[in-house]
């Protein structure tokens, strides 16, 4: 909780090469969690990155509340959607505190950020409405590009961290395995887990190949039923 978190705000400022990965995965998702929860009317989003996700959420809630820890990236993303009327609030995830309840919350890639994601997951049960849903996004360290990049033995070690993972303040990547087991030690069980974006080659082939955007839309609706192959897993988990 010491770290300065506006040192990454170049990782969501555009401009870079993992913005064409980005735009695909974080307007997809929020649709799909959307689509299972269809009753809820209140929302607490962690993080904006991007900015995409709230963008979204923001027109469809009646009350959503953002929390992020970076007061540069709170004004960038307010730079990009000047109209976005969702309730932002600096804080970081470890400290915030609340006696309102919502029926949903996202922690859309937030995990592979933090110091202790157990904690984190453990923190957040307490805002939860009684019949609320709990959904979380995490990168894939075994997405099917990796995995080839692997077996071709361009990539020794599919755990391992880039530079932009690092610009990104990533700590870790996850597998289907890896995600289950802290979902599990943080005491919730898992309702659903899909895919994200089943992505077979590297970022600069996806690009160089300039796939019709009905073939990226298959991609996705691919990968729902393939977590363990696709860039980013998404879960609803209860307590």
């Amino acid at each position: 909780m010491t770290e300065n978190l506006d040192n990454h705000l170049k990782a969501y400022e555009g401009d870079l090469q993992y913005d064409f990965d980005n735009e695909i995965l974080l307007n997809w998702y929020p649709q799909r969690i959307l689509n299972y929860a269809k009753n809820a009317h209140s929302l607490l989003e962690l993080g904006l990155g991007h900015g995409y996700t709230t963008n979204i959420f923001s027109k469809q809630f009646k009350k959503h509340v953002v929390l992020d820890g970076s007061k540069a990236v709170i004004k960038n993303f307010q730079s990009k959607y000047p109209d976005c009327k969702s309730e932002i609030i600096e804080t970081y995830f470890e400290t915030y505190e609340s006696e309102e309840r919502f029926d949903l919350i996202v922690m859309g890639f937030i995990l592979e950020h933090v110091d202790d994601p157990i904690q984190i997951l453990k923190h957040y049960k307490k805002f939860l409405t009684p019949n609320g849903k709990m959904f979380i996004a995490v990168p894939n360290a075994e997405v099917l590009n990796r995995r080839l990049g692997h077996v071709a033995g361009l990539l020794p070690d599919m755990q391992a961290l880039s530079e932009n993972d690092f610009l990104l303040g990533h700590k870790r990547y996850y597998t289907v395995k890896t995600l289950s087991e802290d979902i599990k030690s943080a005491g919730y069980t898992v309702e659903l887990m899909e895919g994200i974006y089943l992505k077979p080659l590297t970022t600069a082939q996806m690009i160089f190949l300039k796939f019709d955007k009905k073939i990226i839309n298959a991609f996705c609706e691919v990968g729902i039923n393939y977590p363990e192959l696709c860039c980013g897993m998404l879960a609803e988990i209860k307590a």
